[in-house]
């Protein structure tokens, strides 16, 4: 089976708990953003909480952003989700090499840098709803846990893990999101800390053979674990010419005519997928004829 979420609760509805598996998404971004090793495990991870967060989302065209803009060599991370599990993301500066951390691991600290991160909510309502939280560790899993404490008043715990291969690939990608509702029983609360005392990391956990359900199952080890849905994850970009055309006459008729002036035909990128759209000179044209009638 591919990646997908879980969505589960536990403890008779205190606490509702999500889990992920994201190597092919994961390894999907890798590769079209051609990132290095610690970019990947950054990246990585805000793809998998943004993959969950995303169906935590209630409505079909609910979108949620998660922003990292913080001073390291990576220069930042953007990641936009869906609720349908669709998630699609990348890096200021994918080429990062730094040496490894103090426990051997990839420096995800070190990357990302010291900031601050957005995490914007878009429902259809007249304005998006905007969360802002200082890094406090800036290995990102902390970082939510924290947002969801002060900015959502909502008490988890985030766990994220991306582990690469001796050739750089992804070896293995997931995590979790525990949150305990508003009247939950100190006796679960003392239960679950402990239970999340044990966990190591999530890849480890994951290297075992864990599944979503499994992982659910340890960490939630004493309470009635009830899964309410599995939902399909992916790396999707819904990118296409025509939206990149859109983009385009947005910049102005002026501009169009000076590209079509200029007499070559023309690349644009699309950040989050790393896809080239070409436009021929009379392709620009045809659009400043458009624009004009417009």
């Amino acid at each position: 089976m591919g990646d997908y979420i879980v969505r589960a609760t536990a403890a008779n509805n205190q606490i509702r708990a999500f889990a992920a598996t994201t190597k092919e998404l994961v390894e999907t971004a890798r590769v079209a953003h051609n990132t290095s090793p610690v970019a990947t495990a950054a990246l990585g991870r805000l793809l998998t909480a943004g993959s969950m967060m995303g169906v935590m989302m209630k409505g079909e065209k609910d979108i949620l952003t998660l922003q990292i803009k913080a001073g390291g060599p990576l220069e930042g991370i953007t990641v936009t989700a869906d609720s349908k599990g669709n998630v699609k993301g990348y890096v200021g500066n994918p080429n990062v090499i730094l040496h490894a951390n103090d426990k051997g691991k990839l420096d995800v600290a070190g990357a990302v840098g010291v900031g601050f991160m957005n995490v914007i909510k878009d429902m259809g309502m007249k304005e998006p709803y905007v969360g802002q939280t200082v890094l406090q560790t800036s290995e990102i899993a902390e970082d939510l846990t924290y947002y969801f404490a002060t900015s959502e008043q909502v008490p988890s715990s985030v766990g994220l893990g991306v582990l690469m291969e001796k050739d750089n690939t992804v070896k293995q990608a997931g995590g979790f999101i525990i949150q305990l509702m508003p009247f939950t029983d100190d006796e679960v609360i003392n239960k679950l800390e402990e239970n999340l005392k044990k966990v190591t990391s999530v890849t480890s956990l994951l290297e075992e053979g864990h599944t979503p359900e499994s992982l659910l199952k340890l960490i939630l080890d004493g309470f009635d674990v009830e899964i309410m849905e599995t939902v399909p994850t992916q790396f999707h970009c819904n990118c296409s010419k025509k939206r990149v055309e859109k983009a385009l006459i947005s910049v102005g008729k002026k501009e169009i005519k000076e590209m079509i002036d200029d007499g070559k035909e023309i690349e644009l990128n699309c950040h989050f997928c790393n896809k080239n759209y070409i436009f021929t000179v009379d392709e620009l044209k045809s659009i400043l004829k458009r624009c004009t009638r417009a």
